[in-house]
């Protein structure tokens, strides 16, 4: 029998949480390479048990290599890569949320925070600070690093 990863009093949390507040469909394109990525198979994992705890959220498994083209669509060049998209009808809607390698510790209450804000198609943001963002000339690459201690 396989081993879960999260435990059953998480699953509950993150079901009761998903119930409540995910909106709307969110897709998450995970990207892999076989035999080359010693965390893939348990960010694999940790994304089919948390895909699996709504119907309103999707997990698409891909290789990078054999994928490249959709990986550079989406920016990903690094393994495992994720990107949560919204799916909108029969659109998907990108908001450029990306999360290379697995999302553990405080990363995990982090990707559970990104897949909502998709879900809900808002960024939390005060209306001054989108005003700001509206006003730039030039893109933005934003790149947060986070490191386990």
């Amino acid at each position: 029998m396989p081993v879960n990863l999260l435990s059953e009093e998480i699953v509950a949390q993150i079901r009761e949480l998903f119930n409540v507040q995910l909106l709307q469909p969110v897709e998450i394109f995970y990207f892999s390479k076989h035999g080359y990525c010693e965390s893939c198979e348990d960010t694999l994992k940790l994304l089919e048990e948390i895909s699996s705890l709504s119907d309103k959220l999707h997990l698409n498994a891909y290789n990078l290599d054999e994928n490249s083209q959709l990986a550079q669509q989406y920016d990903v060049d690094l393994v495992p890569g994720l990107a949560i998209i919204g799916h909108q009808e029969d659109e998907l809607v990108d908001y450029g949320i990306r999360f290379t390698g697995i999302p553990s510790g405080y990363e995990f209450s982090s990707l559970i925070q990104a897949v909502l804000l998709v879900s809900k198609r808002d960024s939390g943001l005060k209306s001054e600070i989108r005003k700001e963002l509206k006003a730039l000339t030039s893109p933005v690459n934003l790149k947060v690093f986070v490191t386990p201690t």
